[in-house]
C-alpha cells in the first residue's frame, strides 16, 4: 500500500476533504486554533486513512482539469459535513439567546472566540456547557471516525452530482430542526419566565404602587438561576442526545440513506 508520498495525488485528494472539514467543524474551526495546527492535523488524518482509501481503489483522473475538479468536490464534501455539525452545535447557543431578553440580559453580550461573534451571556454559558459535553461524549473521535474514515468508504466527489438535491434538502431540514431543538432546550426557562411575567403583570394590577420594573428583574434572574441549576443535568443529557443524533444523521448523509 505504500507511504502517502508515493501517491501524492491521492493523498492531496484525501487531505482536501479533511482540511475542509476541520476548517468548518465545531471547535476546530476556531481562530484560536493555529492554521498550522489545522493543516498538520489534516495531513495526519489523511495519512491515517490513506491505506484504506488506496486499497478500496479510489480512481484518480489523468487530466489536470478533472483532477482539480475532483479536489474541489472533495473539499465541498468536507464543507457540507462540517457545516451540518456546526448547525447541530449552534442549537445550544440559540437556546440561550431565546430567553436572554426575558431575563434582562438582552443588551449584555460577550465575544465568542469560536464563532467570532458577540452573543448574549446565557448563549455563551450554554455554548461552554455544550463544548464540555461535546468533548466528554468523544465528539472529536467520532468526528474523524464518521467524517473522515466513514465518509471515504461511503461517499466520493462524483456522488455530489447525483445527490446534490438530496444534500441541499437535508441541510435545509437541518436548519429547521436547529430552531426546533433550540426551542425545546430553552422551554424550561422560557416557559417559567412566561409564567413569572404573567404573575408580575397581575401583581401590577393588584398593587399599582409597586415598582415592578425594578423588582421584576431580580425575581426573573433568581428564578432563571434556580431553573438552570435544577434543569442543568437534564439539559446536559439533552445536549448529549442532540450530539449523538447529529453524528447519526451525518453517517446517514454520507452513507446515502437520506
Amino acid at each position: 500500500m505504500g507511504w502517502p508520498i508515493g501517491d501524492w495525488n491521492l493523498f492531496l485528494v484525501i487531505a482536501a476533504r479533511v482540511l475542509a472539514l476541520i476548517e468548518v467543524a465545531p471547535l476546530l474551526s476556531s481562530s484560536g486554533v493555529p492554521q498550522v495546527a489545522k493543516v498538520g492535523l489534516a495531513a495526519f488524518a489523511a495519512a491515517a486513512v490513506f491505506p484504506a482509501v488506496k486499497a478500496a481503489g479510489y480512481p484518480i483522473p489523468e487530466d489536470g482539469v478533472a483532477y482539480l475538479l475532483l479536489i474541489a468536490g472533495e473539499a465541498m464534501i468536507g464543507l457540507v459535513m462540517g457545516f451540518f455539525l456546526s448547525i447541530v452545535y449552534s442549537a445550544f447557543t440559540t437556546a440561550g439567546q431565546f430567553f436572554s431578553l426575558q431575563i434582562g440580559f438582552g443588551a449584555m453580550e460577550t465575544f465568542d472566540p469560536l464563532a467570532e461573534i458577540e452573543i448574549p451571556v446565557m448563549g455563551q454559558f450554554l455554548n461552554l456547557i455544550a463544548m464540555f459535553v461535546f468533548v466528554a461524549t468523544k465528539g472529536f473521535q467520532r468526528l474523524f471516525l464518521v467524517g473522515v474514515q466513514g465518509s471515504f468508504s461511503a461517499m466520493r466527489a462524483i456522488d455530489l452530482v447525483g445527490r446534490g438535491a438530496d444534500i441541499v434538502g437535508f441541510l435545509g431540514r437541518s436548519v429547521g430542526a436547529l430552531f426546533l431543538q433550540s426551542l425545546v432546550l430553552s422551554m424550561p426557562v422560557l416557559g417559567t419566565l412566561f409564567v413569572v411575567t404573567v404573575g408580575l403583570g397581575l401583581l401590577s394590577k393588584a398593587a399599582p404602587q409597586m415598582n415592578l420594573m425594578s423588582e421584576g428583574f431580580p425575581v426573573s434572574l433568581l428564578v432563571t438561576y434556580f431553573i438552570m441549576l435544577t434543569a442543568l443535568p437534564l439539559m446536559m443529557e439533552a445536549f448529549s442526545r442532540i450530539i449523538d443524533a447529529g453524528f447519526s444523521d451525518l453517517a446517514l448523509l454520507v452513507g446515502g440513506a437520506r
